[in-house]
């Protein structure tokens, strides 16, 4: 139906997707009218603008969220809500991280899964509709968040002054429909180290991010440098990384010259954690069918003042209670230990039989051939902080370990299945 109306639009969708790439819009410091940096609030004002181009009303809401909408009523709207802020590029890149490059049918560019193309996508699939002059009787929202990647603070300053959607989904996560986040924990471990052991350690550093497993890691014992190079993946995937927090204590554990309370810390972490992304190495490996294993992985490590600190990355099934898994974490600990939560998401769920979870399924099943049936994540997205969200989208099932990678890429064929998936969504959620 909308084949060649879809193959018309790409030029001018892979050209307006560019001019937001192009922007570096990592978190940055508060400012005047852009709580989260210059780079978020300048992506937002030009992804706006864009809009306007293609001749949709806009709105920017507390320098911090800003919309494109079809439609008058703003008060029952159906919404989609992504973000265009983008974690740190890092490092190794084998392609300009702040542009979109093909090479070889592939984009590449931080940002061009998560989220920038999918969000983008979903404007020039209304874009699309609105040309047609197709029969909408709903209002629709394209919303762009600025602070998704640290934490979602974006969205209480939108509902300062906007009422969130009827209904509607982030298009930030995977397919087919997702119905369930997983509960995610943050903790922070510190255990003193009291008898000077740790004093070998002469240098310690590594590219550490809570939303990544870190992947470079350089330490010295006793003045003798030591260097390990892992495999960087989300922190919601470790099983497609290699951390080399878990490495390190791995190798140094061994070292002749690591011994007392030091060693005794750094065989606990290897023992606990090394390779074991399910939580088995503490006795906290739940599980339930809808959700699969519990995921945990360590997204950073400090030592300082005889103090090891550790921080841990966790997601963990619909059907476990937080509670459980504390409880047994503090049996767990290396003595002289306290543990903190940093960071406490609980689970969602979205009523599977909700007519827009049906329309999901249809819709992908007609534009992929593949099954439809929902499914749950280990994500976090803007369902857990706007209302009546749910997850559709871009990543298709296989497809993991990507978006907070080097050389972050998106096949073309995928990035233009998800604007065609978007288009007939869009075109029957507002009918």
């Amino acid at each position: 139906m909308f084949d060649e109306a879809l193959k018309e639009i790409e030029p001018k969708f892979f050209s307006g997707l560019r001019r937001i790439m192009q922007i570096n819009s990592v978190k940055g410091e508060a400012q005047p009218n852009a709580p989260f940096g210059l780079g978020p609030k300048k992506a937002l004002e030009e992804t706006l603008n864009l809009a306007k181009e293609l001749g949709f009303t806009t709105k920017i809401i507390n320098g911090a969220m800003g919309y494109a909408q079809l439609g008058d009523d703003n008060e029952n709207y159906i919404g989609v809500v992504g973000h265009i802020d983008v974690v740190p590029e890092g490092t190794d890149w084998d392609y300009p991280p702040f542009d979109l490059t093909l090479d070889n049918d592939v984009f590449y560019g931080r940002g061009v899964l998560d989220n920038k193309g999918p969000i983008i996508a979903n404007l020039y699939a209304l874009y699309l509709l609105r040309e047609m002059n197709y029969p909408f009787t709903k209002t629709i929202r394209i919303i762009f968040g600025t602070d998704e990647e640290s934490g979602s603070a974006d969205i209480p300053l939108y509902l300062k002054e906007e009422v969130p959607p009827m209904y509607g989904y982030t298009p930030d996560c995977k397919y087919p429909a997702v119905y369930g986040e997983r509960g995610v924990l943050g903790l922070s471990i510190k255990t003193k180290l009291s008898d000077n052991s740790q004093n070998v350690l002469t240098d310690f550093s590594a590219n550490f991010d809570r939303s990544a497993v870190p992947d470079t890691l350089h330490y010295s014992i006793s003045n003798k440098a030591f260097d390990i190079k892992g495999k960087r993946a989300p922190s919601n995937a470790p099983d497609m990384g290699e951390n080399v927090i878990t490495y390190f204590a791995n190798e140094a554990k061994d070292n002749p010259e690591v011994t007392g309370e030091f060693k005794d810390y750094l065989t606990w972490l290897a023992k606990s954690l090394h390779l074991q992304h399910d939580g088995a190495g503490l006795n906290i490996n739940f599980f339930d069918e809808e959700s699969g294993y519990l995921s945990l992985t360590p997204c950073s490590l400090f030592f300082d003042n005889q103090e090891a600190t550790l921080n841990l990355s966790m997601r963990y099934p619909v059907s476990t209670k937080k509670e459980d898994i504390i409880n047994i974490l503090n049996t767990q600990l290396p003595k002289n230990s306290t543990m903190e939560v940093t960071r406490d998401m609980p689970s969602t769920n979205f009523d599977k039989e909700h007519p827009m979870v049906k329309t999901m399924t249809e819709v992908y099943e007609y534009a992929t051939g593949l099954d439809g049936t929902p499914v749950t994540t280990t994500g976090a997205t803007y369902a857990r902080s706007m209302p009546n969200i749910m997850a559709f989208g871009p990543s298709f099932p296989g497809q993991k370990g990507i978006a907070h990678n080097k050389n972050e890429y998106m096949d073309k064929k995928d990035l233009l299945k998800n604007l065609e998936i978007y288009t007939y969504l869009l075109s029957e959620l507002g009918k």
